[in-house]
């Protein structure tokens, strides 16, 4: 068992998740934990990287790394070293579909699958929340046609037996698309808030929050008709088990 914090959306930079950001801190058990920022959704952006380096480095007091898969091409020995070598991961946002063909190509997920059997703690905002999970609700196509509203349903590391999807609340129509999409999906899926997020922890989950509200959305098909349920913030931590199974 590992540890995961999936984070449903809100701006790094404007410090929207920093609480959330502090509780992945705590999670690793040091003070100045080693972070390695992975950007490959946002094709290495700089500024995604700068962006991580202020908040985790110099608020959070981490030491920073990054992992480029786009603009640079390591060795599996070096990807090993980087992700091996930390206390946490965090994926940023963007195309979680081209991030995980990528990631497959370079041989990444296995590395970030063997990182969760060590306890490192995995976590990231929009696509680095998808990506965990056994399957995804993504606007991928979007990236291809800005005009291009619909969702896909994406294969993610598997390490939890749930369908993910952020960003509910600031874009409404993922209520719909995660619905539509559990149709066909089985098993559950979480709708995260922005400023709300997943937490995992060897077998016991929360939900957490950085602003008042914020929260999730449980769904999954009863009898040919969907089943929705709002999951509110907690401070306790429940059973895993109770969270991927259907009522």
């Amino acid at each position: 068992m590992g540890k995961i914090i999936a984070i449903g959306g809100g701006e790094l930079k404007d410090l929207d998740t920093f609480s959330i950001d502090e509780e992945v801190i705590r999670l690793t058990g040091k003070k100045n934990p080693k972070a390695l920022f992975i950007p490959t959704a946002s094709k290495d952006a700089e500024g995604y990287w700068e962006t991580f380096k202020q908040v985790y480095g110099n608020r959070l007091g981490c030491k920073t790394d990054v992992l480029r898969l786009v603009n640079e091409t390591p060795s599996l020995k070096e990807i090993k070293e980087k992700i091996f070598g930390s206390d946490l991961i965090y994926v940023g946002g963007g195309n979680t579909l081209e991030m995980l063909e990528i990631w497959r190509k370079h041989g990444v997920d296995e590395v970030l699958k063997k990182a969760y059997e060590r306890g490192i703690v995995l976590s990231g905002l929009s696509a680095g929340a998808i990506c965990w999970f056994r399957y995804g609700c993504s606007d991928s196509p979007r990236f291809a046609n800005a005009t291009d509203a619909s969702f896909v349903r994406i294969n993610g590391l598997g390490l939890v037996n749930l369908t993910m999807s952020p960003h509910h609340i600031r874009e409404q129509h993922r209520d719909n698309g995660l619905t539509e999409i559990m149709k066909t999906t089985p098993g559950v899926g979480i709708g995260l808030d922005d400023n709300c997020a997943l937490e995992i922890v060897n077998g016991t989950y929360r939900f957490i929050g950085s602003k008042a509200g914020a929260g999730a959305k449980r769904v999954y098909y009863k009898n040919y008709k969907p089943v929705v349920e709002r999951m509110r913030v907690n401070e306790n931590y429940f059973l895993l088990d109770r969270l991927v199974k259907k009522q």
